[in-house]
């Protein structure tokens, strides 16, 4: 796990049962067009699940990961 995985899992607090900690998993997800075409994901995000309730929230990595347009191209090119 990432260390942005490691802060969501532990200090994730349910808004529904108000639990401490969850599970995180990602997923990244292609747009329109030419990302669609060529099969590139540029779009990440990461799923925090409640582990009492399974409530889930949905957070943009790249907003949480702070990562520039460099940083997004060198995931596209060696396929992060």
């Amino acid at each position: 796990m990432s260390r942005v995985d490691d802060l969501l899992a532990s200090e994730f607090v349910c808004a529904r049962c108000k639990n401490h900690g969850g599970h995180v998993e990602r997923l990244a997800m292609s747009g329109t067009g030419i990302s669609r075409l060529f099969e590139v994901q540029p779009y990440r995000y990461a799923f925090v699940s409640c582990h009492n309730c399974g409530y889930t929230e949905i957070y943009n990595l790249r907003t949480l990961e702070g990562k520039d347009d460099l940083g997004l191209f060198l995931d596209i090119l060696f396929a992060d």
